[in-house]
């Protein structure tokens, strides 16, 4: 025998041998390349490792292998067929300096069953535990340990919100949990009933769905007497301010963007008109406003008359001085060079050169005779932005200025010149030199001149332009004086929030009441000044105030008790010929659309804007169901119902489609809606 024989046999007889429990350094484990989990460990895994061996040791000891060199002698090392998680999970330790490189860990040999299949035995032979398990055994942890969320994410490798919401599902009523267990319930509906920790409404929910529990159906019965955490009231309001106050907000612990709802909807309210009622005083004092008020919705600030504000006088050194400070802005800011980070000083100075024009107010301000007379309403936008309208005069302070004619007789009334009637002719006094004319001339010699008038605005198309725009404005903008104009051109203004709540808050609503206000504030406060000012504009301004009265007197109302065809025949022509886009300023919810037609209308929509696949998924839902679950669907998707679609303009120059044409809408078609 020789000596290296004599070596080896040595060596086997101080191995360990099958079953013994050995004590191994770290730095001597290494991965069995007989391993038959192929795919590695997910760091997430690795980290769950860690943390339970940090807290706890290493609880199962891994199964090892001694490894041999070529020649059949072992080399000191150990290969690990089970436990390579564990292992991971200790070199992580390591590396983060936990633990020594040399750090003992218990192992038992195994020399005699084949590596690669106790490697797989041992992955496919175990069953995971139930999460219902899971939960309720985090569940107990926190209970009878004290342990917290965070301290259970570190005992487990996991963050602290995912404990929070295994947490949430470990204390679901145990009939819900009894369920789960049975595959009666699925994970995504366990945790839809879970939004609120209120057993005794999740066992009422669960009962009331029967065998019907579609998820977003759960959550919105757990949650139906809650305000969203992104309700325009909660924005306006503020989360933090509202539970300053005492209000309770249910978190949303399976979300991603952590939402919840405010449980205290009256508090909310309250909250809400509180804040608008205050925001009104500030204005009132602040401003100088004869009164204030915070308004609910739109209604009632278009019920009031309007009056807006004026060009500010200003001295000549101020104009001055405001003409040199904003070149000075002007010449800074260009001067940067479109440089991203501006240097101190520059950014000093047009701190203080803004300051310094705040100081001055603003170019356009209401007269302090206005604000003695009118007032401002706040009011809670869209957007869950607090709307200050202001110049607004109530009925009894509305001004008539109205200049008498000084010929007509003090018995002749207002009402009878608005009909057209020409003031009586006064009676001759037997001892005066000239004798006024009589009526019967006077008509006879205006007529002449109203011919001569038509004549003069027929020749001058931007003086045509010009009569149009005024009296378009006189009653757009001073509805007191809107008939007192020679041209006999009526501009009926209907509001339309009495019809449509919410409609003046909408974008297209938004932009009307700008532009209103953008000229409201050019055109002079008495009306017998206007025809100054319009001579003042070219044509293209005109147009554009023109534009701006002709759109707020459109009315394209399909209403059943006031019928006009022809009219609204015309208005799907304008719309047409405007390329109308309601996509911009209307969308299918369930509020705007959905729970407000039959379940036919709103699958009907779903199967346009999707497929009719995704309607045959919700065609067996309740109404309320249905309907937020087509919201969902059709989001981002442009459907619009075909009474706000607009007949595409038809290209002259294109072939002309095979087939018959379509024909043109019907009357009948212009209501079809009505009876929905």
């Amino acid at each position: 025998m020789t000596a290296q024989s004599t070596q080896t046999v040595a060596t086997e007889a101080t191995a360990p041998q099958h079953g013994a429990e050995v004590i191994v350094p770290l730095n001597r484990l290494k991965a069995s390349p007989k391993n038959a989990r192929k795919t590695p460990h997910s760091p997430a895994t690795i980290e769950a490792f860690a943390a339970s061996i940090k807290a706890k040791g290493v609880l199962q000891p891994p199964v090892v292998e001694i490894e041999r060199n070529g020649e059949g002698v072992p080399t000191g090392n150990y290969l690990v067929t089970i436990g390579e998680g564990r292992r991971q999970g200790l070199r992580l330790l390591a590396k983060r300096k936990a633990i020594k490189r040399t750090h003992p860990v218990r192992c038992i040999v195994d020399a005699e069953n084949d590596a690669h299949e106790i490697s797989l035995d041992e992955n496919m032979t175990r069953e995971a535990m139930h999460p219902a398990d899971q939960f309720e055994a985090f569940q107990r942890l926190a209970e009878e340990k004290g342990y917290g969320a965070e301290e259970i994410g570190a005992r487990f490798g996991v963050s602290a919100h995912v404990v929070r919401q295994r947490l949430r599902l470990g204390a679901a009523a145990p009939e819900l949990m009894a369920a789960y267990r049975a595959g009666a319930l699925a994970l995504d509906q366990l945790m839809a009933f879970c939004v609120s920790e209120d057993q005794d409404r999740q066992r009422q929910v669960f009962e009331q769905l029967g065998e019907y529990r579609p998820v977003h159906a759960i959550r919105r019965a757990m949650t139906e007497a809650k305000v969203r955490a992104d309700d325009r009231r909660a924005v306006f309001v503020g989360v933090e301010a509202y539970e300053a106050a005492g209000g309770t907000v249910l978190r949303d612990l399976f979300t991603e963007d952590g939402g919840g709802w405010l449980e205290d909807p009256a508090l909310l309210d309250r909250m809400v008109s509180d804040k608008l009622t205050g925001l009104a005083d500030e204005a009132r004092q602040r401003e100088g406003w004869k009164w204030a008020e915070a308004a609910s919705e739109y209604a009632e600030v278009s019920a009031l008359g309007r009056v807006y504000p004026v060009e500010v006088v200003r001295s000549e050194a101020d104009a001055a001085q405001i003409a040199g400070l904003s070149e000075e802005y002007d010449a800074l800011v260009s001067g940067l060079d479109g440089q991203e980070v501006l240097p101190d000083a520059v950014d000093a100075r047009l701190e203080e050169i803004d300051a310094a024009l705040q100081a001055f107010g603003p170019e356009f301000d209401y007269t302090p005779e206005v604000k003695a007379r009118a007032g401002v309403m706040v009011l809670l936008g869209h957007d869950g932005l607090a709307r200050f309208e202001r110049g607004l005069v109530r009925a009894e302070d509305a001004v008539e200025d109205r200049r008498p004619d000084p010929e007509a007789p003090e018995d002749w009334s207002e009402e009878a010149e608005r009909e057209g009637e020409a003031p009586p002719a006064l009676e001759a006094e037997a001892d005066e030199g000239l004798a006024p004319l009589s009526e019967r001339l006077v008509i006879d010699l205006t007529a002449h001149r109203t011919m001569g008038l038509r004549d003069a605005v027929q020749a001058d198309d931007t003086l045509a332009l010009m009569v149009v725009v005024h009296a378009l404005a006189l009653q757009v903008f001073y509805p007191a004086w809107g008939t007192w104009t020679p041209l006999q051109l009526r501009l009926s203004i209907a509001g339309l929030d009495r019809l449509a709540p919410g409609v003046g808050d909408s974008p297209a609503g938004r932009r009307v009441a700008d532009r209103l206000e953008g000229w409201g504030a050019r055109l002079p406060e008495q009306p017998r000044d206007l025809w100054d000012v319009l001579a003042t504009l070219p044509p293209s301004e005109l147009l554009d105030l023109m534009a701006c009265c002709a759109g707020v007197g459109l009315y394209a109302v399909r209403d059943p008790h006031d019928r006009k065809p022809d009219a609204l025949a015309h208005a799907e022509t304008l719309a047409t010929v405007a390329g109308l886009d309601m996509t911009g300023t209307w969308t299918a919810t369930a509020a705007s659309y959905f729970s407000r037609v039959s379940k036919a209308r709103v699958l009907e929509a779903v199967t346009e804007a999707t497929s009719p696949e995704e309607a045959g998924r919700i065609a067996g839902f309740k109404k309320g169901d249905m309907a937020e679950a087509a919201e969902r669907l059709v989001e981002g998707k442009g459907w619009l119902p075909s009474v706000l679609r607009t007949i595409p303009a038809v290209d002259p120059d294109a072939p002309e489609p095979d087939g018959e044409a379509m024909p043109p809408p019907s009357e009948d078609d212009a209501y079809r809606f009505a009876a929905e």
